[in-house]
């Protein structure tokens, strides 16, 4: 339940607002606000429920920031993603993020007298160096010019073979930008060779079919990596990484996302890059929820997902720990942002009971990065957490509907069972079937998650509860890549240029039901609001004032 004595976590009453109304806490995942048009997924759906909340109460619905600053990210291009998003939304402040943590300690030098590197930096005299990350200048999961800072670094601090192991994007960035990041990665490693490192690409393949499988959907998606990464095999081989993303692309169904696992060899056709004993492995996406997989199989001896074959005894480290509350991994070059005293705990201890459910896909959202990057409950006795499976061995666009049903009546039985006073949810049908590019099945994905936010609306309105809807980040409103004038970009064949990625847009975020007070608002002095501005508003509808350092509540009473 954390350290503090119980005095220190008791949260001042609201004067205005009363106490023991049910919340209903909706994210949509990949929900933002962007003009009308054809592209715009949400526009084109049938989403009454969501259209209703904007045109009948516009004194209760707003837009708030969720991408750059406002979540801890470095720049205002940085877009949202969902951990940074549910971290902000949970934990009520802003805490320098991935991205912006790895910064500061490459640019100070931090990184390399920290306990994580000197741990790897003992390969360093007899064994290989081994970099495995996503090769993107996305921002979301790692960034091109970082690992080009770290293969410098590595080697003036004495890394003498270094191997990198990459994966290719398609998904944050525009599918067939690996072929120029793989050339800039190549010259790097060429300046190295001429100055005595022995520095090389070993293996390759598509983030989405190898290595970056998450929350324990696809094992294979990581056996596949552990094969080309560790064993040095795939079922295809290529002297050089150039080439074999080239050739791989020349398939007319070839995707980024999607490449099948290579390795390069030598003129004897051998790897040249298998993981041995005494040797180092680095992770080095900052971001952690498609790197712990890879992370359990590195790290843990008694795995049992799949058969490793080989596990070679290694010294590996995370960009970051990726797991605070599994302490995965163990070693790590950059400390995570110490998130104390999130809304999730403040609201447990002062007696808010807690339902919080979502499919496996967004399931750790609404529990770990809510709750600070910290697995399980705060106290069980006032919380239940329900993880509903995700579909696998499918891509989310088969299925666009996903599980935001069954989300819905969880949440609906949850309400009404008068058990709990917050019911929080995800549903993700907006950001996973947005993510697949395929316009026609996100249409289907935004009409079902608005259907499911009426059904949780409809258990509210029956105990006289408060709902409050919003988004962790922009995505199923924006499909194309756009020119600066804002029209949709074609390729060089004259072809639409689908955007995959997340978006640096708004979200909406709207409040009502019949146990909110009359005369509840948003306030229009904190025009630059955003996610983390959610936490105190919440908190203020169960009938509390936020903690001083929180960011401020977007609601004010005022009285009639």
């Amino acid at each position: 339940m954390g350290s503090k004595g119980q005095n220190a976590w008791k949260l001042a009453d609201h004067p205005k607002l009363p106490k023991g109304k049910t919340i209903a806490m909706v994210v949509l995942d990949g929900w933002g606000e962007a003009r009308p048009d054809e592209y715009n997924c949400i526009h084109v759906a049938d989403t009454p429920t969501m259209d209703s909340f904007k045109t009948t109460a516009p004194e209760k619905w707003r837009l708030i920031k969720a991408h750059g600053s406002a979540v801890g990210l470095p720049s205002e291009d940085d877009m949202g993603n969902s951990e940074v998003g549910h971290n902000a939304l949970g934990a009520g402040r802003i805490f320098a993020q991935g991205a912006k943590l790895v910064d500061s300690a490459l640019a100070s030098g931090k990184i390399y007298g920290g306990e994580g590197f000197k741990y790897i930096k003992q390969s360093f005299d007899n064994g290989t160096l081994h970099l495995i990350g996503l090769l993107s200048d996305g921002g979301v999961h790692s960034r091109l010019d970082q690992l080009l800072l770290l293969l410098k670094g590595a080697a003036e601090q004495g890394a003498k073979r270094i191997r990198v192991h990459f994966l290719t994007d398609g998904r944050d960035v525009l599918d067939g930008s690996s072929v120029g990041f793989v050339e800039t990665l190549e010259k790097d490693l060429s300046n190295l060779r001429e100055k005595g490192v022995d520095a090389q690409i070993a293996s390759g393949g598509g983030r989405m079919y190898v290595t970056m499988d998450r929350y324990e959907n696809d094992w294979n998606v990581v056996k596949r990596g552990w094969d080309a990464q560790v064993l040095g095999e795939a079922p295809y081989k290529f002297r050089s990484a150039v080439e074999a993303v080239k050739k791989l692309r020349e398939d007319p169904k070839a995707n980024d996302q999607y490449l099948p696992p290579f390795v390069i060899v030598d003129e004897s056709g051998n790897p040249v890059g298998p993981v041995k004993d005494g040797d180092a492995v680095v992770t080095f996406n900052f971001r952690a929820d498609r790197m712990t997989m890879l992370a359990k199989a590195l790290e843990y001896a008694d795995f049992d997902k799949f058969d490793r074959v080989r596990v070679p005894k290694i010294y590996y480290a995370g960009m970051l720990q990726y797991d605070g509350e599994l302490k995965l991994p163990s070693h790590y070059l950059v400390s995570p942002p110490e998130i104390e005293r999130t809304s999730g705990e403040y609201l447990v201890h002062n007696g808010v009971r807690t339902f919080a459910c979502s499919e496996t896909v967004k399931f750790g959202h609404v529990t770990f990065f809510w709750n600070g990057n910290r697995s399980g409950c705060f106290n069980e006795e006032m919380e239940e957490y329900v993880e509903i499976p995700s579909d696998v061995g499918i891509t989310f666009n088969v299925q666009p509907k996903m599980k935001a049903l069954e989300i819905a009546e969880k949440a609906r039985d949850a309400i009404l069972s008068g058990k709990f006073d917050q019911i929080r949810v995800n549903l993700p049908n907006g950001d996973m079937v947005g993510h697949t590019g395929d316009i026609e099945a996100t249409v289907v994905a935004c009409k079902a998650a608005d259907e499911a936010v009426k059904t949780i609306i409809d258990a509210i309105e029956q105990v006289g509860g408060i709902y409050v809807i919003t988004a962790d980040h922009g995505n199923a409103e924006d499909m194309v890549k756009r020119d600066k004038s804002g029209a949709p970009q074609l390729d060089k064949s004259g072809k639409l240029q689908i955007l995959t990625s997340h978006t640096l847009k708004p979200v909406p975020i709207a409040i009502g039901g019949p146990g909110l007070k009359a005369g509840t608002r948003f306030r229009n002095d904190v025009p630059t609001g955003g996610l983390a501005n959610v936490a105190a508003t919440v908190m203020n509808l169960h009938g509390f004032i936020a903690p001083d350092d929180y960011e401020p509540t977007l609601i004010e009473v005022v009285d009639n």
